[in-house]
């Protein structure tokens, strides 16, 4: 068990294994789960290790695929067509497609979800160059009543979150997980 996925997974059964204090903020309910943007495929096939890590500690665990959001939000879109001829027109749409993003997110747990409940979001990649993660993350947040575990494909240094190879990055005030924690 020493490859990087397994240590992040360690780390993270360690994390989620303590007592949740109740009376804490969205970012501090807020867990990065950090990796490595090469270990994207392989974190995939071993997602249902990390909803066992959760589930065992009496935490349900809902799983929120973001992998294509941008593309079902696309096909629904009247002017498609025009966008991939002139894909410039898009670009004015971004701030549309985060909004009815988070709408369709909440629709998924708000109404059924417990204070003692998971709630994970994987897929934060695919966003990129199309909506801001760190604002998916603080509209989605402050509805989650347990924890909100992000798959986080970047690095972290100092609270400062930088998604794939992204030059800027945000500060927020979350935890972050690791291999390295």
């Amino acid at each position: 068990m020493s490859d990087r996925l397994s240590k992040l997974l360690n780390s993270y059964e360690s994390h989620i294994s303590l007592p949740w204090p109740s009376t804490v903020s969205a970012d501090e309910r807020t867990i990065f789960l950090v990796y490595h943007k090469e270990d994207e495929l392989k974190l995939r096939a071993r997602i249902g290790e990390f909803e066992q890590a959760t589930t065992q500690y009496s935490h349900p665990w809902t799983l929120l695929d973001l992998t294509n959001s941008f593309e079902t939000w696309m096909s629904e879109q009247d002017y498609k067509e025009t966008y991939f001829e002139d894909p410039e027109y898009l670009t004015g749409l971004y701030g549309d497609f985060a909004d009815e993003l988070v709408e369709s997110l909440k629709k998924q747990f708000v109404d059924d979800q417990d204070e003692n409940e998971v709630i994970a979001m994987l897929g934060c990649g695919t966003l990129f160059g199309f909506a801001s993660v760190s604002g998916l993350v603080e509209a989605v947040a402050e509805h989650v009543k347990g924890r909100l575990v992000i798959f986080f494909p970047g690095e972290v240094h100092n609270n400062n979150f930088q998604l794939l190879d992204a030059k800027d990055g945000w500060g927020y005030h979350a935890t972050a997980i690791s291999a390295n924690s």
